[in-house]
């Protein structure tokens, strides 16, 4: 099994270009199936779970390569509507294929999804949502049976109770190719929703809302091909923020989605750290020791504060001069990285959905394991900013989401190594 040894303690500093958005990349993945043509992808970057959307696509008969950040989807030959449970168990983002073989076939069989461990993420909504659509979902020996009783999905007017990101997906997935309109009320907003509705308008879909809590969707008969550019990682761009920041660096993050990535921005603004934006480019520049921010840091659906840069963020803040506080309300395991930020020295104390960060003035390197994605980028935080040798395993969770993170490290001046 693969480790980062990280020798901490060196300031970081230079430019870096930000990766291709992971999670606008796999729903457009499966977006691809629904044109029946060839599709080109830019920008998607070079992680796991691409690898597992590229195997689901094989495995259901598309054709799909992947090199140099471009995906070439050939979904003209489709031929297969279930995904077998090992594929399905690879990520948690295979659960949106469900929405998008529906549009293409009227039936599919899954299974429930794999992924990090973050607590009860339940498909409960999707499958509501389909069966509002005229899917007959069945479960059977833990296999989830869906098919169109009418041979193809109906539009229909769905309110979801919470702004479900995959619910929302899945949703727009079935509805671009369904027979007449659908409303979602309460969608998410998210950017990676506008990037999957880009992606879509680019194929011939009709759709109108997103980035709204209400989108419309008009169902086409037929979709085509199309060249699509994948927007840039807010998240990836978040995790690169607060490294620097946490080691008193400076950087210039460059084909950076800077609009969407300002919810972060204005969090980490209050720490002390003078930050400019211009174009597609954000500088950050970071004083000797960062101070904690004064209010609460609560995790929200868009356009509030990311709950996938919950953990990152709070690496950053370990050291920082005095309280910091966050309050999760998207997940309920998502401060299982604490653990590890404890063993390195941190003063964290977890209470519920709330925790409190005591800033500590220096972290000492530790053996620590990966439990989840983002976690085990917090801990890469955590292990640039102590003094000594870190080692972080488990990093197969960090490949899911962070393109060749040693390399982007080493760009920055920074001591981390894959062995």
């Amino acid at each position: 099994m693969q480790k980062l040894i990280v020798n901490g303690g060196k300031r970081l500093r230079g430019e870096l270009k930000l990766q291709g958005c992971k999670n606008s990349s796999l729903p457009i993945m499966a977006g691809t199936i629904l044109c029946g043509e060839e599709c080109v992808l830019d920008n998607c970057p070079e992680l796991t779970d691409i690898y597992s959307a590229s195997r689901i696509l094989n495995g259901l008969g598309c054709k799909c390569r992947f090199s140099d950040n471009r995906a070439v989807v050939n979904s003209a030959d489709m031929n297969m509507t279930e995904i077998p449970e090992k594929l399905m168990r690879e990520m948690r983002s295979s659960i949106i294929f469900m929405g998008a073989i529906l549009g293409r076939t009227g039936e599919c069989t899954v299974s429930m999804p794999g992924g990090c461990e973050l607590g009860s993420r339940p498909i409960d909504m999707h499958i509501s949502a389909m069966r509002k659509m005229g899917i007959d979902v069945k479960e059977s020996y833990g296999k989830i049976i869906c098919r169109a009783v009418s041979g193809k999905a109906h539009g229909a007017k769905i309110s979801l109770p919470f702004p479900s990101v995959g619910a929302t997906e899945n949703i727009i997935l079935c509805a671009v190719t369904a027979d007449g309109e659908t409303i979602i009320n309460n969608s998410a907003r998210e950017p990676e929703i506008c990037d999957l509705c880009g992606f879509l308008r680019a194929c011939g879909a009709d759709i109108h809302g997103d980035g709204e809590s209400r989108i419309v969707i008009k169902g086409k008969n037929k979709l085509h091909g199309c060249e699509y550019r994948i927007m840039p990682d807010r998240i990836a761009g978040a995790t690169y923020l607060a490294m620097v920041a946490s080691t008193g660096g400076e950087i210039i993050l460059t084909d950076a989605c800077v609009a969407e990535i300002e919810p972060f921005i204005s969090v980490l603004e209050q720490t002390g750290c003078s930050i400019s934006t211009y174009d597609d480019r954000i500088y950050l520049r970071s004083g000797s020791r960062l101070k904690a921010v004064r209010d609460r840091i609560r995790t929200m659906p868009h356009p509030g504060f990311p709950t996938d840069a919950q953990a990152v963020l709070m690496s950053a803040l370990v050291n920082a001069d005095g309280t910091s506080i966050f309050e999760e309300n998207i997940f309920d395991c998502r401060y299982r990285h604490t653990s590890a930020l404890i063993k390195m020295g941190a003063d964290i104390q977890v209470l519920g959905k709330i925790a409190i960060v005591k800033g500590v003035p220096e972290l000492h390197g530790a053996n620590i394991e990966a439990t989840d994605l983002r976690g085990g980028a917090s801990m890469a935080v955590s292990a640039l900013t102590a003094e000594g040798t870190s080692e972080i395993s488990g990093i197969s969770h960090i490949d899911r989401g962070y393109e060749k993170i040693e390399n982007a490290v080493r760009l920055l001046g920074g001591d981390m190594q894959r062995v």
